[in-house]
């Protein structure tokens, strides 16, 4: 399944347990080498990553000539993230070699964990107004992005909140109401998907990934998840929470579109959505400049067992973290405050269309989203989303999950309860290593 954020996805779970181990000598403090003043207040050129995404590409290039044209003692020298298997490992590399750039704007929050571990981030606490300047722009969501230590490590700064996309010109011809569709609960659902597949409107009703890359769970399981469990993580307070009657209904909702054929076993090398394969999926707003022209497209809040108009979601967020290589670590908080500011956040809005985690979203932007309404559910489903936790072995703790569910849930090869209680059996013990 293609996404907008497909050309930096992360890396495997091998790939991140070996960098991992090479890396342990670094140290496991997570920045402490950046905690001294002198370096924290010193200023200077610096060096700065963004994603290759040809929107944010833009953005980065116009947000640096800004800073520069005022800054010229001070000038960021920036890149888009080198080629690699996956922006993570790139950086992974980085960070061994001792040769990171300051910041890296799209630092997945699945590999903040391991980063740390590595020595490889600056905390932002170190700054005396940082953790006022991350609450005050972002609120109380930026609570899941503290470590294990309870600092923070990355800066929030913009998520593509996931809901469920679907395709009114299929809709019509199954005779549904496109207008109105019946979504709103796993039932309705279940019922519109049978529709859809034996009227032959659709040739599957849903297509998400069965491929066993970790992140997959973040696109079928967990987005549901979240608007199930009133947006509870996979793991809180150090334990697994998804063996649960609000994981198995979930579970069981898709194991039925697999049962039923409803949803193929296989994995599409392409994006079954877009090319006429499937009538819904799931994606966050990224999809609405991807469909556009293509797609007579309509979405929904990603729906819950039971009616419930205001679910939460996956948030697919990409964030800002300093890197402990930086000598110039005072201009480079002052960068990232720059380039997460009421005006350049708008411009990211604007460009990219994701959109940035500030408080109040729709209310800051009204002008943008009363001229862009497509945009305006996704501004207000920002406000509830939930992020992957913050726990040690983080890739491994969604591998061993996405491993289960797969058995269980798509291929039917053990029961959901065996594979969930195994797993979350297993999920607590990596937890609990440090």
């Amino acid at each position: 399944m293609k996404r907008f954020t497909k050309a930096t996805r992360v890396l495997s779970v091998a790939a991140l347990t070996v960098m991992g181990a090479g890396l342990a000598a670094c140290g496991g403090g997570g920045g402490e080498s950046g905690g001294t003043d002198s370096v924290t207040s010193a200023k200077g050129p610096i060096k700065i990553w963004y994603s290759n995404n040809e929107f944010e590409v833009k953005w980065g290039k116009a947000m640096v000539e800004s800073w520069n044209s005022a800054h010229p003692d001070e000038k960021i020298d920036a890149q888009e993230i080198p080629a690699g298997k996956s922006s993570e490992e790139v950086i992974g590399a980085a960070i061994t070699a001792g040769n990171a750039p300051c910041l890296v704007f799209n630092t997945a929050p699945v590999a903040v964990p391991g980063f740390q571990k590595q020595g490889g981030l600056v905390a932002l606490d170190e700054f005396p107004d940082g953790l006022q300047y991350i609450k005050d722009r972002t609120g109380d969501l930026a609570d899941q992005y503290k470590s294990a230590d309870g600092k923070m490590y990355q800066l929030p700064w913009k998520s593509n909140p996931v809901v469920l996309f679907y395709n009114k010109d299929m809709f019509t011809k199954a005779g549904l109401d496109p207008e109105k569709p019946k979504l709103g609960t796993h039932k309705e659902l279940l019922d519109t998907a049978r529709t859809l597949v034996s009227s032959g409107a659709a040739p599957n009703a849903m297509w998400p990934s069965p491929a066993s890359d970790f992140f997959q769970a973040w696109f079928d399981f967990y987005s549901f998840y979240a608007a199930n469990s009133d947006g509870t993580p996979l793991v809180k307070d150090g334990k697994a929470t998804f063996d649960s009657e609000q994981g198995k209904q979930v579970a069981t909702m898709f194991e039925t579109l697999y049962k039923e054929n409803l949803a193929s076993k296989e994995v599409y090398q392409g994006d079954s959505f877009a090319e006429g394969k499937a009538a819904m999926s799931l994606a966050g707003p990224w999809a609405i400049a991807a469909y556009k022209d293509k797609i007579n497209w309509g979405a929904v809040p990603v729906p819950a067992a039971e009616a419930n108009p205001e679910t939460s979601t996956f948030s697919d967020a990409k964030n800002v973290a300093m890197y402990s290589a930086c000598e110039n670590q005072g201009t480079a908080w002052e960068v990232m405050k720059f380039a997460t500011s009421k005006e350049q956040d708008g411009k990211l809005l604007t460009d990219t269309g994701q959109m940035p985690m500030r408080k109040d979203l729709p209310t800051v932007y009204a002008d943008y989203f009363a001229k862009n309404p497509a945009y305006t559910q996704f501004a207000e489903q920002a406000a509830r989303t939930v992020e992957v936790p913050n726990v040690s072995n983080s890739v491994e703790v969604w591998q061993t999950f996405r491993t289960a569910y797969a058995k269980s849930v798509i291929f039917g090869n053990e029961s959901i309860d065996t594979a969930f209680k195994g797993a979350a059996d297993k999920i607590n013990q990596l937890v609990a290593q440090k």
